[in-house]
């Protein structure tokens, strides 16, 4: 996003400019509010609108802007101060709906916020606006969502991924420097890849879910996008902590993860996992990660081949493990509580008229499918057996970081931004998440960011490093943006 530059350290971002124009008082908030819808306007406009937001009150920003100046003029300028921040439509807010992209849940406002959001504000970010999603987080393109599909802003044809897919394309777009996002198998790093940005995965506990609208409990996690790596590293600063309102909430230390720049990473070990570059991978997907690998190691790090041998059945253990989490969360869109609510024939045909016509058809696929996993006499053979998998892969890394690997690196997804509507079998398309949801199903933080580009689409390459390392993320991903420079973006 254009804003005036200060003197700010090259490594950083337009988060960092804004706060630094905003502190000095060469820009306010104001004005920074003002250029950004102009540039969400933009991009809305015409038949082929990038379609990123479902709510955006410009008078409501206008005013929250103003406020955010007065409030914070005689304080200690917090790490956003000025900055934007696009927020998820799955993540409570106080003034937009949150609708989760969903027909049931349309204009439905929360009473509370999420803590993230609360985190935002006290930092003297701007929360601005709700970004467009699939229906309940459930896909991997954006085409799930009720208010239609967003359009990836490199190339309006193709997906800007899923299921965060309206975050990344407002970074993308130039809107916001930074947008939340929320993962449950690779909502956030696999749009990060296909939209060209920085998308990162804390490990789990490490960001309050209060307010994040479940879509598997055991797997969801608050993300962050940012055009560059200092920007998501400032947004995960803020937002990252113990929050006594999450009973999944980890009380460990915060690092500060946008001072990571400065941490050598020479001696580091990183792992290239040989069931990540399987023969069948795009070769110009490959060519992009060995010359990463190369960068990496002419920045004294030393490359080790690993194995992580149960990675491939992190996604048939997925589709068991976050369905059946699934269809017990979304247990409560029953028409009684909130939300859309359609007459019946009692209070069963109220049930079954609400769900039919709230719900759309990925999310009535994974319901079905979650509750015949949990059903008398295939919970054992399902779901449970699932689980120990799922304690396998975990297992994975844990040896492999207990053996002196700092990092891994991967493709963050085997292809670039497929175009829209060309994806129509649901298996194909849970099969574009392969690479990510093994953090997820191993609660491991991970990262994505660009590295170049195929065929004209972006590309990124994904980190991933010991529960709450966090800081090993970053420092290494400093350093490649670094290395990679223009490279990264062509």
């Amino acid at each position: 996003m254009s804003a005036p530059r200060e003197s700010v350290p090259l490594h950083t971002g337009a988060a960092a400019a804004l706060r630094a124009a905003t502190a000095s008082g060469s820009t306010s908030t104001a004005d920074t509010v003002t250029r950004a819808l102009a540039r969400a306007r933009e991009v809305k406009a015409g038949r082929d609108g990038l379609n990123i937001f479902v709510s955006l009150d410009g008078e409501y920003l206008d005013e929250h802007a103003e406020t955010a100046t007065e409030q914070l003029a005689d304080t200690e300028p917090g790490l956003l101060l000025g900055v934007p921040v696009a927020i998820k439509d799955n993540i409570a807010t106080l003034h937009h709906p949150t609708t989760c992209g969903s027909r049931i849940l349309a204009d439905y406002v929360s009473p509370y916020a999420a803590t993230v959001v609360g985190k935002l504000c006290d930092a003297g970010a701007v929360p601005f606006g709700k970004t467009n999603m699939d229906e309940f987080a459930m896909g991997s393109s954006t085409e799930n969502s009720a208010y239609g599909p967003t359009r990836n802003p490199v190339a309006p044809d193709r997906v800007p991924g899923g299921s965060s897919g309206g975050s990344a394309a407002a970074v993308a777009a130039g809107i916001v420097p930074v947008a939340l996002g929320s993962e449950t198998g690779g909502s956030v790093r696999q749009p990060a890849s296909f939209c060209g940005v920085v998308g990162v995965k804390p490990t789990y506990g490490r960001v309050s879910r209060f307010g994040l609208v479940a879509f598997a409990s055991s797997l969801d996690h608050v993300g962050v996008f940012g055009a560059r790596v200092d920007d998501a590293a400032r947004g995960l600063r803020v937002i990252a902590g113990h929050d006594p309102l999450d009973s999944t909430s980890a009380n460990v230390a915060v690092g500060e993860y946008h001072l990571a720049h400065a941490r050598p990473v020479k001696g580091m070990v990183v792992g290239r996992p040989r069931e990540y570059f399987p023969d069948s991978l795009d070769p110009a997907v490959r060519a992009r990660c060995d010359a990463a690998f190369e960068h990496l190691r002419e920045l004294g790090m030393q490359v080790r081949d690993v194995s992580l041998p149960h990675t491939a059945l992190a996604i048939p253990v997925y589709y068991i493990v976050a369905p059946a989490e699934a269809s017990s969360n979304l247990a409560r869109f029953d028409g009684a509580r909130y939300g859309l609510r359609v007459a019946g024939a009692g209070l069963t045909g109220m049930y079954e008229a609400t769900r039919s016509q709230g719900f759309g058809a990925e999310v009535t696929r994974r319901i079905m499918l979650g509750t015949y996993v949990l059903s008398a006499g295939y919970y054992d053979a399902y779901y449970r057996k699932a689980q120990r998998v799922r304690t396998l892969i975990a297992a994975d890394f844990s040896r492999v970081f207990h053996a002196g690997v700092d990092v891994l690196f991967t493709p963050t997804t085997p292809t670039p931004a497929f175009k829209l509507g060309a994806i129509s079998d649901p298996y194909e398309m849970y099969l574009s998440d392969i690479f990510t949801v093994t953090a997820n199903l191993a609660g491991i933080p991970a990262m994505s960011q660009p590295i170049g580009r195929v065929g004209g689409l972006p590309i990124g390459g994904q980190l991933m490093a010991a529960h709450f390392e966090e800081m090993k993320l970053f420092s290494v991903a400093y350093a490649l943006e670094r290395a990679l420079g223009a490279g990264a973006s062509s």
